[in-house]
């Protein structure tokens, strides 16, 4: 399955201008840096808090920086609701990662009853601020909205849903951090996109990418979802 996604990303056209990362699981990322076209790096889907230590079953920053690695993902709904990590513990995480010169994918989103109740900015906003408040700087920082009720369900966010809450994050961080990380910083989504609805969401203007799920373990259906960059070339 892994050569077979492989080669089929690896023959892909994809667009020039779009950064594309793949995150494998752990055991796989050695087989997949040595295999994959330098066009595509490599991000792990965790790493530990801090420097060496006894922390059996845990990943370090050093390691997946030795490794290859470019770039990490933390704050995945999994190890918020899972796992149990809060808002803090993923905060020190990103702040070490960064230091250790891995770039991080932070990933925030509100639960199916924190909407329906009317707390998604509430909920986001408190995810930003326990990245805010511990992280060095946000050069290195590509924010992922995924609204937890959409992951793995089948259920999107409409576009508009989407847009909405990418304006109200950047919004944030325009007045809690600074204009110009407002402005630069990407905003991506996900949560259910497919080759199939990719074009409309990526037509939005503070939609900057995606963090796929299922749909990029079909390397055809991952590079129409890569490519759909154009759909915003065109919207603009």
């Amino acid at each position: 399955m892994t050569c077979l996604l492989v080669s089929d990303l690896n023959s892909a056209t994809l667009e020039p201008d779009v950064d594309v990362v793949v995150g494998p699981p752990f055991v796989y990322i050695d087989q997949v840096k040595s295999s994959l076209t330098d066009r595509i790096k490599i991000a792990a889907q965790n790493s530990w808090i801090g420097k060496g230590g006894a922390f059996t079953g845990e990943i370090s920053a050093e390691q997946l920086k030795d490794i290859g690695c470019k770039w990490v993902i933390l704050g995945h709904s999994e190890r918020r609701h899972v796992i149990g990590e809060d808002d803090q513990f993923i905060g020190k995480k990103a702040a070490y990662a960064l230091g250790q010169n891995l770039g991080v994918i932070a990933c925030i989103g509100e639960l199916l009853e924190e909407r329906e109740a009317g707390k998604t900015f509430e909920v986001c906003f408190k995810q930003l601020k326990a990245y805010a408040d511990a992280v060095p700087s946000w050069d290195n920082i590509v924010i992922a909205y995924e609204p937890v009720w959409a992951i793995g369900t089948g259920k999107v966010a409409s576009p508009e849903q989407a847009q909405e809450v990418h304006v109200a994050v950047r919004d944030w961080l325009a007045k809690n951090v600074s204009p110009e990380v407002a402005s630069k910083t990407r905003i991506i989504y996900g949560g259910s996109v497919n080759a199939g609805n990719s074009a409309e969401l990526a037509k939005k203007e503070d939609i900057d990418g995606f963090l796929v799920g299922g749909a990029s373990l079909k390397g055809s259906d991952f590079a129409t979802i890569i490519n759909s960059v154009t759909a915003k070339k065109v919207a603009a």
